[in-house]
C-alpha cells in the first residue's frame, strides 16, 4: 500500500520529527528493497581526475575535455579514479510554483522529504552534502558537510525558507549559474524543481553536466496535467497570482488543458535530452520509496547497456 509523502501537520513539522519519520518509513524500506546497495543511485560520483586520453567509442561524451579537444583538434576524454567519498549538492527551486498541490503533499513538502532522504542516505556512509536554496535568487548556500546534525540543519533551513509572494516569472538560470561557479570538485548534483521557468536554463544545465554528474528531479502534481471535472472554479497561476474563471464541466476545455500539458512535457523532455542529464520524475501523489527504487532500477539498466556496448 502506498503511503502519503508527508504525514505531519505543519505545526508538527520539526526537523527531528521529519527525519525520524523518514528513517522509519522511507529509509528502512529502501534498505530492504535495495539491500543496502545504493551504487545504482550513486555510482561513479566520488571520483578524482587521473589522466587524459583520446576519445574512443563507447566513451561517455560527458567526460570530454572541451579545452584540450579544441587545442588538439581531436576529442580527448578525462579519466577518473573512484574515491569512496561522495560530495553531493542539492540545487533547490523554492519559487512560488513549488507551493502548488494538496495541503498535505505540496511540491515543496515532497522536495523536503526527498532531500532529507537522499542527504541522510549519503551522510550516514561518511559522504558530504551541500545545498543552494533559490527563490528568485540564491537565498542561502550550505557548504558540504557530513553527519546527521548537518542533515537536520538542512531540513531546518528548508522549513524556515519563507513562501514567496507571486512574481512575474521564475528563471532557473541564476541557480544553475551559481552551481557552476560554486561547485569546484566533481560532484553528484541534484537539481530539484518543477522546471516552470523562462527559457534558457537548458544551456547552464548542460554546462553543469559536463563538469559533474547531474540528476534533474522534476516535481509535478497530477492537477497540473489533467483537470478533474468539478464544475466552475477559479484557477490561479502559481507564479503570477493571475486568476481565471473556468468551467471544468466543459470537455473541450479539459481536452485543451491536457493537450497544453502534453506539449509542455514534450518540450521539457527535449530540453533534458539536449542537456544530457538523467531525469527523475516525482509526483506529489507517488510513494517516495517506489519512485526512488524505480529510478535506481532504470539507472542500473542504462549503466548495463553502456557496459555492453
Amino acid at each position: 500500500m502506498s503511503m502519503p509523502v508527508s504525514v505531519l501537520a505543519p505545526d508538527q513539522a520539526t526537523p527531528d520529527r521529519i527525519l525520524l519519520r523518514l528513517e522509519w518509513q522511507v529509509i528502512r524500506r529502501l534498505d530492504g528493497l535495495l539491500q543496502g546497495d545504493y551504487r545504482s543511485l550513486f555510482y561513479g560520483y566520488g571520483i578524482d581526475f587521473a589522466d587524459l586520453r583520446e576519445y574512443q567509442p563507447p566513451d561517455d561524451i560527458r567526460y570530454i575535455d572541451w579545452n584540450v579537444t579544441a587545442r588538439m583538434n581531436t576529442p580527448y576524454v578525462r579519466q577518473y579514479v573512484e574515491d569512496r567519498e561522495i560530495t553531493a549538492w542539492f540545487l533547490l527551486d523554492l519559487s512560488p510554483s513549488m507551493d502548488f498541490g494538496a495541503l498535505e503533499s505540496m511540491k515543496r513538502a515532497v522536495l523536503i522529504d526527498f532531500v532529507a532522504t537522499l542527504a541522510r542516505l549519503l551522510t550516514r556512509h561518511g559522504n558530504r552534502v551541500g545545498a543552494m536554496l533559490y527563490g528568485g535568487r540564491v537565498e542561502r548556500t550550505l557548504l558540504p558537510r557530513g553527519g546527521r546534525i548537518h542533515v537536520l540543519r538542512l531540513i531546518n533551513d528548508l522549513l524556515k525558507q519563507p513562501r514567496l509572494p507571486k512574481a512575474p516569472f521564475t528563471d532557473l538560470t541564476p541557480l544553475l549559474g551559481a552551481g557552476l561557479h560554486t561547485i569546484k570538485r566533481r560532484s553528484l548534483v541534484f537539481v530539484i524543481s518543477d522546471f516552470i521557468s523562462v527559457p534558457g536554463w537548458e544551456r547552464p544545465l548542460s554546462l553543469l553536466n559536463r563538469r559533474h554528474e547531474v540528476i534533474a528531479v522534476r516535481l509535478w502534481d497530477p492537477r497540473e496535467v489533467e483537470l478533474p471535472d468539478v464544475g466552475p472554479i477559479f484557477m490561479e497561476d502559481a507564479e503570477t497570482g493571475e486568476q481565471l474563471y473556468v468551467d471544468t464541466h466543459d470537455r473541450g476545455f479539459r481536452r485543451r488543458f491536457q493537450e497544453a500539458a502534453r506539449r509542455r512535457e514534450a518540450a521539457l523532455t527535449d530540453m533534458f535530452r539536449q542537456a544530457g542529464v538523467d531525469v527523475m520524475s516525482l509526483s506529489t501523489e507517488e510513494d517516495l520509496v517506489r519512485a526512488i527504487v524505480r529510478f535506481a532500477t532504470l539507472r542500473q539498466q542504462r549503466r548495463g547497456k553502456r557496459r555492453r556496448r
